[in-house]
């Protein structure tokens, strides 16, 4: 610029904001937690009138040990969908909540213990349990803090814990409504047993990992009938002392076979029989180690009826005659040609087909494995008392550390003793383990207490059926949404095929199974239990006074037993409720019971990873089935599981782990609630350092965009205000947008679809205005003085603070704070409500006309960016292209400044057939451009490049910027 040439650069109204480029959010979060607690947030929000409840009930999370990034996932996920419907005119209230017994907390202590050469036995269970509610209390306090951290908004003055004393008391009472609806009863059943934790497990307390175990192929020898010996495969070795009976299928063909050689080292016998599912001879064989063998004759099921074989333990050594039986062969349709040997070893205490079998065939149940999984004392051959004076006398399935216990090898060993053993093998298959102890589990018949899902219940409440089954498949199928739609399909088909619920724990942290039993009574015994509505009552008020312990004082069953019947004549069960019960409970002491829930127990929502579908959503159904005849929820929605950038699960051992703290600390909160809003969280979702780069590359493009609103509405006011039906058509275009997204940002909350919401809101602020509107209007907010474009632009940039601010709030919990208080620093954003935007800035044939208009700019772009790129111009605003468009485009682009819109100094629109070798978009039809330079001077203050520059009062200037200047008195 020459010295003589007017700056007018302190004329222009350049964008002026406070509003930092650099978030910083790691150091600046913690500031807006603390302004907001002190501000009370959560509870002014429960002061707003007039608003109906929204409840989101919090499954509870396990009160042991540190977050990690699932827990991040999935209470942001809630804290979206609690702030969205806050700001969309609900009273969305939100209790967090601790599931704080069972047996994690108890394995913790005791590992405590046995390092310090405890015996958890020999302390009081009362002193033990306080153990227990300490150390859950610690997690309580650390597990609030992390979560409070994430941006999650709730009421953490007063959260439900279930460990609560009247939460103990409302369990307790849950259970006694099965008591007393004549549900509950004891069975003596196969159950999923952790030798390691000695206690049931439920099914979604165990995992699934790979684990060898030995295959044995056994003879059972017919006592008469049969020619050959039957032939069963199991990969249990050790239930063999437990068998009751061989199962066949009659649709399965078998064979009588010879074996006519064999290897050397094979325990086949040349000559001898066998029978074998044809299907599956080859491979038996293989096993064996028989080179040649052939097949006899087909063998008729029928042949099997009534057959009886022998135990193949039946006259062993020391048996004691323990195994001098008949075993019958008993047709079961469980049994297939898959594998094995198309015979199905049948122990009815360690398997529920087997359970099964014996209960339609009257098979007895047999008590040989004990809770940590050896075989009785007392047992022949196996037990410790025949063992005495052996290197090791017990024989565990699974000893105490959770290792192979010598019971495989050793029964494995007598059979092959005995002649039984046909042949051996290993393994490698997908086992069961319990989640906790990691060791495997087994099935075992134990006394347990079951509520009987199938059984009628005259209640009162019948409207969804008269049992807790069909209630619960009602309630699937009529009265609750999900989300996604397949967790429908999967939840009715786990409570369609479910056995009944096992609701007993031999733990002892957790709610007992307030009960009492007759004495010398058998389980079928009409008056088994005691069913007493004051010894209820009082067990109620007792622990509600002095929580679950005090079923363990001295003289309690005396105390709440006097006056009813006599205390001697009835046994207290110390058994304790499964933590399922616990949770599936909460629907009684946290919706029914606190003043922020709701009396019919029904929440809106209940939220949590798919695994749910078993654990939480599955016992909250069963449970509000049985007491209040229904789902105690409308809506399920499920999350999918977090894995790292290459899809792999996340494990301490593969180093992939993402601990939410980290990201906090190198990004802050706002990123990872960022991510989660951007990731389609109803499938499995992937984390790791290149995805959370995207993420903050999308939030600075956000970012960047709110900036430019702020600076944008430096000094703006009221007054300033243009009326819809006055503006400009690009600022009316801009309106129907944002009443567009409006209906789409309210119908993405509602549905819980975060990923769409942030998607629309984040394509419209970054193509449709920062890479349109504002290119366009920039000119006139920069250079203008106060005209109608310009007001109307800034009117338009405040309506757009007012929405995009509020839209993404419920995601950008802090980011919002901080834009909303650069203009508002005596609020909050989280007090606000989503804008009501008005339906008349809807225009479809606005929209349809500014579709056209911007299709014929980007032809015009286009052909200046190759001009661009020759380096014919630096800037737009040298050019002044003609443009050949039809008629018709030509009548739409009347009245407006088409210059403006391409930011260009001129534009010649034409109707005239374009020359050969005007610029074309394939795209675009019959739209053409011809480049040409602007003619003119360059204006000083805004850098179009016009005739009459130069010609006015203030020197280097377009008419515009003077009188711009004069009104600011320049």
């Amino acid at each position: 610029m020459c010295a003589d040439t007017p700056d007018y650069k302190d004329s222009l109204n350049l964008p002026k904001t406070d509003f930092p480029m650099r978030a910083g959010l790691p150091q600046r979060e913690p500031a807006w937690l603390a302004r907001w607690e002190e501000m009370g947030i959560y509870d002014r929000l429960r002061e707003k009138p007039g608003r109906t409840p929204f409840i989101l009930h919090d499954g509870p999370p396990y009160a042991n040990g540190h977050l990690h990034i699932g827990h991040a996932l999935n209470k942001t996920i809630k804290d979206m969908i609690v702030r969205s419907h806050q700001m969309m005119g609900f009273d969305a209230r939100y209790v967090p909540g601790w599931d704080c017994h069972g047996l994690p907390i108890e394995w913790k202590i005791e590992e405590q213990y046995r390092a310090k050469g405890l015996n958890k036995d020999e302390v009081d269970i009362v002193a033990f349990r306080q153990e227990c509610r300490a150390f859950a209390a610690n997690w309580v306090n650390v597990q609030r803090d992390e979560f409070k951290r994430l941006g999650v908004t709730g009421n953490w003055e007063d959260p439900y814990l279930t460990m609560d004393f009247h939460a103990e008391a409302v369990i307790a009472d849950e259970f006694m409504k099965f008591l007393m609806n004549g549900t509950l009863y004891q069975g003596s059943k196969p159950v999923m047993w952790s030798p390691v934790e000695k206690t049931a497990l439920a099914e979604a307390e165990v995992e699934y990992h790979d684990h060898t175990s030995h295959t044995i192929w056994v003879r059972f020898q017919p006592v008469s009938g049969l020619e050959g010996a039957v032939v069963i495969w199991t990969t249990t070795p050790w239930t063999i002392p437990q068998n009751r009976a061989v199962a066949f299928n009659p649709a399965i063909s078998y064979g009588l076979y010879e074996i006519v050689a064999t290897e050397e080292k094979s325990t086949a016998m040349v000559g001898e029989k066998v029978i074998l599912a044809q299907a599956l001879a080859e491979g038996v064989f293989a096993a064996a180690k028989v080179t040649e063998f052939r097949l006899l004759r087909d063998v008729a099921t029928s042949e099997f009826d009534g057959t009886q074989l022998a135990h193949p333990f039946r006259g062993i050594e020391g048996g004691a005659g323990e195994w001098d039986y008949d075993v019958p062969m008993l047709p079961g349709d469980h049994v297939t040609d898959d594998a094995g040997t198309g015979f199905v070893h049948t122990a009815p205490s360690h398997g529920d087909d087997d359970y099964q079998l014996g209960l339609k065939f009257g098979l007895p149940m047999t008590y040989n494995v004990t809770e940590d999984s050896s075989y009785r004392a007392d047992l022949p051959i196996f037990g410790a008392n025949a063992r005495a004076g052996e290197e090791k006398p017990v024989l565990y399935v699974i000893d105490p550390n959770g290792k192979d216990g010598g019971a495989n090898v050793e029964v494995l060993r007598k059979l092959a003793h005995v002649g039984a053993l046909l042949a051996k093998g290993k393994i490698k298959h997908s086992y069961p383990h319990s989640w906790r102890s990691k060791a495997p589990v087994i099935y075992r018949n134990t006394p347990q207490w079951f509520v009987a899902i199938d059984r009628a219940m005259d209640d009162g409440m019948a409207t969804y059926g008269d049992t807790i089954r069909k209630r619960a498949l009602e309630s699937i199928e009529r009265l609750v949404h999900f989300t996604p739609a397949t967790g429908k399909n999967r939840l009715f088909t786990m409570i369609q095929n479910r056995p009944d619920w096992v609701l007993s724990r031999q733990r002892a942290w957790g709610v007992p199974l307030t009960c009492f039993v007759k004495t010398g009574a058998k389980p079928t015994d009409a008056d088994f239990l005691l069913k007493s509505e004051v010894v209820n009552a009082r067990v109620k008020a007792a622990f509600d006074a002095e929580g679950a312990d005090v079923w363990y004082s001295q003289g309690f069953k005396e105390k709440v037993l006097e006056g009813v019947v006599a205390p001697q004549d009835y046994t207290q069960v110390f058994d304790v409720l499964d933590v399922w019960f616990d949770s599936g409970s909460t629907h009684a002491f946290v919706l029914r019971d606190r003043a922020d829930g709701t009396p019919d127990q029904i929440a809106d929502v209940y939220m949590e990873g798919t695994d749910q579908h078993r654990g939480w959503f599955h016992s909250s159904l069963l449970q509000g089935s049985a007491t209040i005849g229904r789902a105690p929820y409308k809506n399920v929605v499920t999350h999918g599981f977090t894995l790292d950038e290459k899809g792999m699960k996340m494990s301490k051992s593969l180093g992939n782990t993402i601990v939410p703290q980290a990201v906090i600390d190198q990004y802050g909160a706002d990123i990872l609630r960022l991510w989660v809003a951007q990731a389609d969280y109803t499938s499995d979702q992937r984390i790791g350092p290149e995805i959370l780069k995207g993420t903050a590359d999308s939030y600075r493009r956000l970012r960047n965009t709110l900036r430019y609103i702020l600076g944008a509405l430096d000094g703006y006011t009221a007054n300033e205000a243009v009326a819809p039906a006055e503006m400009p058509e690009l600022e009316r275009w801009v309106l129907h947008r944002l009443a567009e997204l409006d209906v789409q940002v309210r119908a993405g909350y509602a549905a819980f679809d975060f990923q769409s919401v942030f998607q629309t809101v984040f394509n419209f602020a970054t193509v449709d205005l920062s890479a349109y509107y504002f290119d366009i209007r920039k000119d006139a907010l920069y250079c203008d003085g106060s005209t109608l474009a310009r007001r109307a632009a800034r009117t338009v940039m405040h309506l757009l603070f007012e929405r995009l601010t509020t839209w993404l709030a419920p995601v950008l919990v802090f980011t919002m704070e901080e834009v909303w208080l650069e203009r508002f620093p005596e609020s909050s954003i989280h007090l606000q409500d989503f804008p009501q935007t008005p339906g008349d800035w809807l225009d479809e044939t606005l929209a349809a006309k500014w579709a056209t208009i911007r299709q014929v700019r980007r032809t015009v772009t286009g052909a200046l960016e190759i001009e661009r790129q020759a380096k014919t111009i630096g800037a737009s605003l040298e050019a002044a292209p003609e443009v050949f468009v039809t008629p018709d485009v030509a009548q739409l682009l009347q009245g407006l400044d088409f210059a403006d819109i391409c930011i260009t100094s001129d534009v010649v629109v034409k109707t005239d057939p374009a020359p050969e070798g005007a610029f074309r978009i394939a795209d675009v039809a019959d739209t053409a451009v011809v480049f040409a330079m602007a003619t003119g001077e360059k204006c000083q203050r805004c850098w179009k490049i016009l005739p009459d520059v130069g010609t006015h009062s203030h020197a280097g200037t377009c008419a515009r910027c003077d009188a711009a200047l004069t009104e600011k008195g320049l």
